[in-house]
């Protein structure tokens, strides 16, 4: 059984960082490709950030260089770093995992939620 959990959410002030994670279980997370989403109050949920592997990474435009992927395989663990965080960030931020590929217009294959960690960024 595959399980999912992202953690690391929180209030922090606008120009701040905080750094999520999203860990599983049932799932090698360096086998498989997963995605960041955000859900901001009111709209859609939204793929981010993108990792097929170490050495491949995507990001959405709004976020590209602020925020950061990586992975620890000894925790079985991908991070989001975000940095220099703007009220817009705010939202509810989910990982997928285990998908064969992501797109802005959906998952192709079986992926794998988790349960969502609230992110709110303060101006």
């Amino acid at each position: 059984q595959v399980r999912v959990v992202e953690s690391g959410g929180g209030l922090v002030q606008a120009g701040g960082s905080l750094k999520l994670s999203c860990t599983a279980s049932g799932i090698i997370l360096r086998n498989n490709a997963m995605g960041w989403y955000r859900q901001a109050p009111g709209k859609q949920r939204e793929l981010i950030a993108t990792m097929i592997n170490r050495a491949t990474a995507s990001y959405k435009d709004s976020i590209q260089g602020r925020f950061t992927i990586s992975r620890d395989d000894a925790k079985n663990t991908v991070y989001l770093q975000m940095n220099s965080l703007e009220p817009e960030d705010t939202a509810v931020y989910y990982c997928n995992v285990g998908g064969s590929r992501y797109t802005a217009s959906g998952i192709i294959g079986t992926g794998y939620w988790g349960q969502g960690t609230q992110v709110t960024v303060s101006s």
